[in-house]
């Protein structure tokens, strides 16, 4: 069955009840909802509470939607062939047995939202509850865009490839009936619509500390982040630097180099914030347990996925660099980056998942002012990275390119979901390289056909074919 038809309310109740809300009766199991439903903005963030819990998820951002974009580089890979990563590693899906996860969680998410923001707008706030009902439909809009821009980055060729001209994904932005079989929209189409909803939500969230939600800064950060992939240079530099000027003001700041080894299991208060700005929430009693980012990371989990040599190379070329201390070895086989650091009293299985953090807006700031020509202003966002990994280095002074802030970004943020995506949105190649490291003797690519490059535009799932033979609207991409 299509999985667009079944997402409707009936998965609501689902998910609700997966967190221990019993506050919304179905009436019957697959109609939608209307004034029967959510009568308040409490009900309503019972609601979005069953939202961040279907994004807690192993198929979702606590698994899959992050290590995709990491084993499909260059600098992390399968452990083995068995494991679990190893499919998207070796780029084994087609369009026969490509996973329906992604698809189906990101639109989970996507209609769960439509019903929040339906909801919204049948209720009536007070004037005292309109701060409250704006950051809940901001956070709804939020998390709409991020689901949004998931999936057309994972099932859509880049924006940079043909300005936007290729197929996309179905938008879907009001509550959907049981028959209903949307068409894909443009790359250029989603990313409107992406933009629309990251814009609005940043105008409505409220500017504290909000654990495991989303705020103005998160959404400001996401928004940077978007407008890079478009190619929006000069906008990707105003919202990341407003993001990085709101959220330092409000508390925020970059992990110092001391702490930077061990803060990444800090358990982040409004007394002490940190610089994760949303992340996913895992507790022993609810999380996603051993199929998640910390255990699949950890050498004394299932490690499945481990640096590539070439990676380890890159980074220890400074060997003072802050960022070698996160690696966990296995004698001298392989290297994990021990990022999903479990909080006190809780288990590595149950490490949260930081999705946005300042470091990525300083990154995001970098690398839009690099390519608009501002080398001042790019210098002083890489250098604070730079010199946070090691004191006794910097940028300034230097004439920045591409090349540096992307290097700066591969040792920043490996392991959080990025580098495939950063190289195909730049016209770039994947290359894999198998270079000897005693440190990690065993580490080594085990396919003979990844030693070619793999173009930016080639590496892009097929929608699953059960999608495909369902909704005859759906057309899959060229070359499959």
């Amino acid at each position: 069955m299509n999985r667009l038809k079944y997402i409707t309310l009936f998965l609501v109740a689902v998910l609700i009840s997966s967190c221990g809300n019993d506050w919304l009766d179905v009436e019957p199991s697959t109609s939608i909802q209307t004034e029967s439903g959510v009568k308040s903005l409490k009900e309503v963030e019972f609601s979005l509470n069953g939202i961040y819990s279907t994004m807690q998820s192993a198929d979702a951002y606590s698994g899959r939607l992050v290590y995709y974009a990491d084993v499909t580089g260059d600098d992390m890979q399968a452990v083995s062939s068995t494991k679990r990563t190893a499919n998207y590693y070796r780029f084994n899906f087609t369009k026969d047995n490509g996973p329906s996860s992604h698809w189906a969680y990101l639109y989970n998410i996507i209609q769960n939202c439509n019903v929040v923001l339906a909801s919204l707008d049948r209720i009536t706030a007070k004037d005292a509850e309109k701060a409250y009902r704006n950051d809940l439909r901001g956070q709804a809009l939020a998390i709409r865009g991020m689901a949004l821009f998931d999936l057309t980055r994972i099932f859509g060729y880049p924006y940079t490839k043909d300005g936007g001209a290729s197929m996309g994904v179905p938008i879907i932005e009001t509550v959907s009936g049981t028959e209903d079989k949307p068409s894909r929209s443009s790359v250029a189409e989603c990313y409107t619509h992406i933009i629309a909803d990251l814009k609005s939500a940043s105008e409505l969230l409220g500017e504290k500390f909000n654990k495991g939600k989303f705020n103005k800064w998160a959404a400001l950060t996401l928004l940077s982040r978007v407008y890079l992939y478009k190619g929006e240079n000069a906008e990707a530099l105003k919202a990341a630097k407003s993001a990085i000027e709101g959220a330092e003001k409000n508390g925020y700041a970059l992990w110092s180099n001391k702490a930077y080894p061990t803060a990444w299991g800090a358990d982040a208060s409004s007394a002490d914030q940190g610089e994760v700005l949303f992340e996913i929430v895992n507790l022993t009693t609810d999380s996603p347990g051993k199929e998640s980012m910390g255990y699949l990371n950890s050498k004394d989990g299932y490690d499945d996925m481990c640096i590539t040599a070439s990676f380890y190379r890159l980074l220890k070329e400074n060997p003072r660099d802050v960022r070698l201390k996160l690696l966990s070895f296995d004698g001298k086989q392989y290297a994990y980056v021990n990022k999903y650091q479990p909080q006190p009293g809780e288990n590595i299985a149950d490490a949260n998942i930081p999705l946005l953090r300042l470091s990525e807006a300083y990154l995001n700031a970098a690398e839009a002012a690099v390519k608009t020509g501002d080398n001042a202003t790019a210098v002083t966002y890489l250098d604070a990275i730079v010199h946070r990994a090691d004191p006794d280095s910097t940028v300034k002074g230097k004439t920045l390119t591409l090349a540096n802030v992307l290097n700066e970004r591969r040792k920043e943020l490996v392991a959080e979901g990025h580098r495939m995506y950063d190289v195909m949105r730049n016209g770039l190649s994947i290359k894999r390289e198998d270079v000897e490291e005693s440190a990690i003797s065993r580490t080594r690519h085990d396919t003979p056909y990844m030693e070619y490059d793999r173009t930016f535009y080639m590496i892009v799932l097929p929608i699953p074919k059960g999608e495909i033979d369902a909704n005859p609207n759906i057309k899959q991409n060229p070359g499959y």
